[in-house]
């Protein structure tokens, strides 16, 4: 094989790798709430963090009995839910918490069961 030839096929290989890999990764970039979600039951010390959360979509909250507490030590808002998919219900709208708040439900009232992140 000449020396043009291989130079050729090793330029091909990279350029379909580098190809590859561009596509790889901006099929894997979304952004995200950047910071930390902390969620925990009214009766429990155990709290459940989500971390880096993607900013598109509802988010269940993954609580045997839902949410209680929440603090929002994120670079976003949210939007707290009392269903598991995100809706609204007669007895019920979201809640919306800030960019570094915290909320906490009345005691007798329903847990929050999923969030969405505000603008996504």
């Amino acid at each position: 094989m000449s020396h043009h030839r291989r130079h050729r096929r090793i330029g091909v290989i990279t350029g379909s790798a580098l190809l590859l890999l561009t596509a790889t990764a901006c099929s894997g970039l979304g952004r995200t709430t950047v910071g930390t979600l902390s969620f925990r039951a009214h009766d429990s010390p155990a709290e459940l963090v989500y971390s880096n959360t993607l900013v598109r979509g509802c988010h269940r909250i993954a609580l045997p009995r839902g949410a209680a507490h929440v603090h929002n030590n994120t670079l976003v808002d949210i939007v707290l839910y009392r269903t598991e998919n995100c809706r609204h219900t007669d007895k019920a709208d979201g809640i919306y918490v800030a960019t570094s708040l915290s909320n906490v439900t009345a005691p007798h009232s329903l847990p929050w069961r999923s969030f969405t992140v505000v603008g996504s």
